[in-house]
């Protein structure tokens, strides 16, 4: 049976990706008023629990985006009121989240990942950046991709390809969080594969390629119109189309998912290298999950529909 009660779409919050979850949430929003029933548009704040509290029946259908929607933090606080929720449970928004985590648990799997490290700031202060940049040069050798281990929509990421660029790529990193992760840079086609379960199955939508005018598909070519062409879906063979929807599917089983996901690829040499999963995908207009949800033939907002009957279930 479908639910009866109010949605509550949650959008917003105190992250450096305010602004994009608050259009992410204004798009749900739309989608489920297109399918009737009540939508009720809430930021996270000290007024949240007061208004989830005084509701009958609510189901809340979170975009956030960043440490408060993805780290685990709101999944948990629904779950303390008992209210039923689209997406992953607090473990494993976890377990997503951080790069650290989630990128060690897919290749044990059999999925290619770049090579890494992963250095907390300390280390820097103790041993020495020019000693450990130094040391990273030539264990990876150039370009690198620097990142924060706890970020999302390339906030604190930077291609460095030369050893003068690294320091400054570290001090990004290091001003979203206290763990970076220097990787092998993985050249080749960017994709992302969205998953979705509206009955409990998996399924993995059609590729999505990414092609930013800049080349690099950074905070601005992702959330600017015009910035980045789509390809949706991608123009792949078959058996790499399929390669790299088992490793989205595999990415979200691993991780122990629920409902949607977003995996980011890069496809060399016609091997899908995993990237990062987001439990928590983008929904704007320039957003990767509703492009392929179009691709796939699907209404966005009886998807959004579905996704909320199956938290309720």
């Amino acid at each position: 049976m479908a639910h009866t009660g109010p949605i509550v779409v949650l959008a917003g919050g105190l992250s450096h990706e305010r602004d994009v979850s608050l259009r992410s949430g204004r798009r749900v929003a739309q989608a489920l008023r297109s399918q009737g029933g009540e939508v009720i548009e809430a930021d996270v704040n000290a007024d949240l629990v007061e208004l989830l509290s005084g509701l009958s029946n609510p189901v809340a259908f979170p975009v956030l985006h960043g440490g408060v929607g993805e780290d685990g933090g709101l999944q948990q606080a629904l779950e303390l009121l008992g209210i039923p929720y689209v997406g992953s449970s607090p473990e494993a928004s976890r377990r997503s989240f951080n790069k650290d985590i989630s990128s060690p648990l897919v290749a044990a799997h059999s999925v290619t990942v770049p090579p890494r490290a992963v250095l907390p700031h300390d280390m820097f202060r103790e041993l020495g950046a020019k000693h450990l940049i130094k040391a990273l040069g030539q264990r990876f050798g150039y370009p690198l991709m620097v990142k924060p281990a706890r970020s999302g929509s390339a906030l604190g990421a930077t291609r460095v390809n030369e050893p003068s660029e690294m320091p400054q790529a570290m001090v990004s990193a290091f001003s979203y969080g206290d763990v970076a992760i220097v990787e092998e840079f993985i050249v080749g086609r960017e994709v992302a594969v969205s998953v979705v379960e509206t009955d409990g199955a998996p399924q993995a939508l059609p590729v999505v390629e990414i092609q930013p005018n800049s080349g690099i598909y950074d905070y601005n070519a992702r959330y600017t119109a015009g910035e980045t062409r789509f390809i949706a879906p991608a123009e792949l063979s078959d058996e790499v189309a399929a390669a790299c929807a088992e490793v989205a599917l595999t990415a979200h089983s691993v991780l122990g998912l629920r409902h949607l996901s977003r995996a980011d690829l890069i496809i060399r040499d016609d091997v899908p290298v995993f990237i990062e999963t987001n439990s928590a995908p983008g929904m704007t207009e320039t957003s990767l999950l509703p492009l392929a949800v179009e691709a796939a033939g699907l209404d966005f907002g009886a998807l959004c529909r579905q996704l909320v009957d199956a938290a309720v279930k």
